[in-house]
């Protein structure tokens, strides 16, 4: 990773897009294209041992890990067979990678992610995935730290 990339810019790049969006039409638009933006994940991915489990939609979630120990930097790739959680899994991706393994098990992402407002126009089937989503990501990230 370049050093010029500085972990959760991309993240606080969203959370200011959404407080300049006036309305949750226009969150919710922007978090679909967020989605759209994103590459597919290779259907050989697509398997039993990246399903993310809990999501009403299909989940995929493929660690990236550079490095050993609790200073390995996090990356992942995810897909979903729906486009507003390929968008959730955009904004995951924006929140987490670049991180170490530790950054990411120490991340609160519910206050994180509370700066977009996103739990309070989200299904509760849709808020369960999302923190399906975040459980599987911390998941990865504690078995790399603990690889150290």
């Amino acid at each position: 990773m370049p050093d010029s990339i500085v972990p959760g810019a991309a993240f606080d790049e969203v959370a200011e897009t959404f407080e300049f969006l006036d309305d949750w039409e226009d969150r919710y638009r922007h978090v679909i294209e967020l989605g759209r933006a994103m590459a597919p994940l290779p259907e050989a991915l697509k398997v039993p041992a990246t399903k993310v489990e809990g999501c009403a939609s299909q989940v995929w979630i493929v660690p990236a890990i550079e490095g050993r120990g609790p200073r390995a930097r996090f990356d992942f790739r995810g897909d979903s067979d729906a486009m507003i959680v390929r968008g959730l899994i955009a904004i995951l991706h924006a929140l987490y990678s670049g991180r170490t393994a530790a950054e990411v098990a120490g991340l609160d992402a519910a206050a994180a992610l509370g700066r977009l407002k996103l739990a309070e126009h989200l299904s509760s089937q849709r808020s369960n995935g999302l923190r399906a989503m975040v459980a599987r990501i911390r998941a990865h990230a504690a078995e790399a730290a603990g690889r150290g």
